[in-house]
């Protein structure tokens, strides 16, 4: 077993920035000329999940209305009080979605529906510049 990792830096635009990574993942991963094993895409933040959906306009717009009915941005939460950010909201959404996925790669292709990419979604309420962790254990 072997493993090799690689990092990359995105920016976002906060405020529920959904953006497509799978390019950038699956670049990686040939370069790296993985041919078999496991790909784990992390980013390193507590107000931003990585997840795999159907990127499209349809489905970002709905994705963000099931958000703000789930953890509402306007609710008062504790750890605005503690911090005065008024982030608490992107830190429950990321909590739900979590900071990593895990993804197969097969014949050197992550294995990924026709309609399933692998992207970042940023809940904080400001830009940021946001870290990724690519590791693949083969």
């Amino acid at each position: 077993m072997a493993v090799k990792t690689e990092k990359f830096n995105i920016s976002t635009r906060g405020f529920n920035d959904l953006i497509d990574i799978t390019s950038k993942v699956q670049g990686i991963v040939t370069n790296f000329n993985i041919k078999e094993g496991i790909v784990n895409i992390q980013v390193v933040a507590s107000e931003a999940s990585i997840l795999t959906l159907e990127y499209e306009p349809g489905l970002s717009i709905d994705f963000v209305r099931l958000f703000e009915e789930m953890v509402p941005l306007n609710k008062i939460y504790k750890h605005d009080e503690t911090w005065h950010e008024g982030n608490a909201h992107a830190h429950l959404r990321a909590l739900i979605l979590g900071n990593n996925k895990t993804l197969s790669v097969v014949e050197g292709k992550i294995e990924l529906n026709t309609y399933q990419q692998i992207v970042l979604v940023d809940f904080d309420l400001k830009p940021r510049i946001r870290t990724i962790v690519v590791s693949m254990v083969y």
